[in-house]
């Protein structure tokens, strides 16, 4: 039986079956119950301290799962993620507006809306990756089929087998599952025009009148504006892993977790800060840069003068950055994974309690090969 007002089960002596309510158990052996007592009751007793522990003792900010932080320049709301600000796994930002993805599909969007790139297109499901543009936005389906919006909008036939994107200021990148690109839109400094052989690509990156691709073979190929030498790749042009392409400066990251830089500079958005190593992933803004460390901690660097680079406290635990033209994006994981955490959501409380208690009141009918019921 159970102890009144308390969830916790009472254990008896003897073999027995009884009926406590709709939800009753049947308790099949006395081995099996005190088995079944002990290990709820020790549960019970772990989820409650670690929960009070963290309740009272704990200094660290919790943030939730796939929190965005948004800093810098904020004049039109690019930094002002819509709530619930959680459950995002991806990030994308340009010029004033940014993107989120959800782990539904859907997308969210924030920020200058002069010309409707925050205006989500219907149905807004089933989204796999994103991407922004200056004025403009795309959204890869988990099809293989790319929906942008507003302008620049009239993506190629055949519109499918696509499944990477990436966007310049008014241009738009899309790879293939063939390892072709596809660029169009705005072509004015040859954006749009991608080198040949156009094959064995594995990714893309827009920068604002430039692109980006990097090769099977860890080579980057770089086209269109080179007024500042954005697309003249350092040698040795080898052993690259990820590209980012920012206003008017290129970023590439080594194997090793090293990060090269090159193109304009004015504003020390090519000088890597030291140690240069243990980054995972880059991005590159409109005069400042990101990397991201192994341990997700984000390093900045370039142009600071709308606070683009003060990455807001705890800078620890980010999964992904994104640079837009003066602000800066991080996505959060979980500052630490407590025990107890039963639905993920970064802490112990008692919404956790709710998920353990369903599973307090076992039918070993319908699961025989819970540990609970198993006999020994």
């Amino acid at each position: 039986m159970y102890h009144s007002g308390t969830g916790i089960p009472a254990c008896g002596d003897r073999l027995l079956m009884q009926e406590v309510s709709a939800n009753l158990i049947k308790i099949r052996s006395e081995d099996r119950v005190m088995r079944k007592c002990t290990k709820d009751a020790r549960f019970f007793i772990t989820a409650v301290s670690a929960c009070f522990f963290l309740w009272v003792f704990s200094p660290i900010s919790v943030y939730a799962v796939g929190e965005v932080a948004g800093w810098g320049h904020n004049s039109y709301g690019q930094c002002d993620v819509p709530e619930p600000n959680k459950d995002f796994t991806a990030i994308a930002t340009s010029y004033e507006h940014s993107l989120g993805l959800k782990a539904d599909g859907s997308i969210v969007a924030w920020g200058r809306n002069n010309s409707g790139q925050c205006d989500v297109p219907e149905p807004n499901t089933f989204f796999t990756a994103i991407a922004v543009g200056r004025s403009r936005s795309l959204g890869l389906k988990a099809d293989g089929s790319i929906v942008a919006w507003p302008g620049q909008c009239d993506v190629p036939e055949p519109n499918t087998g696509f499944t990477a994107i990436a966007a310049g200021y008014y241009n738009s990148l899309g790879l293939k599952d063939d390892g072709s690109i596809v660029a169009w839109g705005n072509n004015s400094f040859g954006e749009c025009n991608v080198p040949e052989p156009n094959t064995d690509f594995t990714a893309i990156s827009g920068g604002a009148y430039h692109a980006l691709g990097l090769k099977a073979d860890g080579s980057i190929v770089a086209w269109g504006d080179n007024y500042y030498g954005q697309c003249d790749v350092p040698e040795p042009n080898t052993a690259f892993t990820a590209i980012a392409g920012g206003r008017y400066h290129s970023l590439g990251l080594k194997a090793d977790g090293s990060v090269v830089a090159w193109g304009q500079t004015t504003y020390g958005q090519c000088d890597v800060p030291v140690p240069n190593t243990g980054f995972t992933a880059i991005s590159a803004g409109g005069y400042h840069s990101l990397g991201l460390r192994t341990y997700g901690s984000i390093v900045v660097w370039g142009n600071n003068s709308y606070g683009q680079c003060n990455v807001p406290q705890p800078n620890f635990n980010f999964l992904a950055i994104a640079a837009g033209n003066f602000h800066s994006l991080g996505l959060k994981g979980c500052s630490f994974s407590p025990a107890g955490d039963a639905n993920n959501d970064c802490k112990v409380d008692f919404s956790d309690f709710a998920i353990m208690a369903r599973n307090w009141l076992l039918d070993c009918d319908a699961n025989p090969s819970d540990p609970a019921c198993r006999l020994e």
